[in-house]
């Protein structure tokens, strides 16, 4: 991890800003390469990455290992994988604004100091807060935005669980969106 990004992993480890902080086991911060071109961002942390501290350790977790293998013949330490919220929402429930907000600032600056060609936002929270829509992912998926300063691709796509729970049809679109993303690292 570079100086800057442990810096601020540091700083958001004690991190108080929302109610999210009581209830945490660790501060999820994020993993993988401090250069990486492709940046994933997800919702939050579940029980397993609350429990280890790194992001997408549990059955989504792994989802999104097979596809980054199958699909970009890439392991998680080629990208850089983070969360919209960085603290466990008690029993996996949705990150409400204010905790959203709170956690803003730490993923904006993960932006900027990974720095990467592409982001691949993986469900709802991560792709209306990139994107600043209210439209959700099942329309926004399919195609890929320019966004932020400095600009660069953003592909939404569904979040692991969904394909765990969607099956096949899920999986396919996921793997095609991938492909998409890899396609404008490429380019980039």
């Amino acid at each position: 991890m570079s100086t800057a990004l442990q810096a601020l992993a540091t700083e958001a480890s004690t991190c108080t800003g929302c109610r999210l902080a009581a209830g945490r086991t660790t501060v999820v911060f994020g993993s993988g390469s401090p250069t990486a071109d492709l940046m994933f961002v997800g919702e939050g942390p579940g029980a397993r990455e609350d429990e280890q501290g790194v992001p997408f350790v549990g059955r989504s977790g792994q989802l999104l290992d097979r596809l980054l293998a199958e699909e970009l013949d890439m392991d998680r330490s080629d990208c850089y994988i983070a969360n919209v919220v960085k603290c466990r929402p008690p029993g996996n429930r949705d990150p409400r604004p204010d905790e959203i907000a709170a956690c803003r600032p730490y993923l904006e600056r993960q932006l900027d100091l990974v720095d990467p060609t592409v982001v691949v936002t993986l469900g709802n929270f991560s792709s209306k807060l990139l994107l600043g829509t209210d439209v959700g992912i099942t329309k926004l998926r399919g195609q890929a935005y320019r966004f932020s300063d400095p600009e660069r691709d953003l592909v939404p796509t569904f979040h692991p669980a969904a394909a765990l729970r969607g099956g096949a049809d899920v999986l396919d679109l996921m793997r095609a969106d991938l492909m998409r993303a890899w396609m404008l690292v490429e380019a980039g």
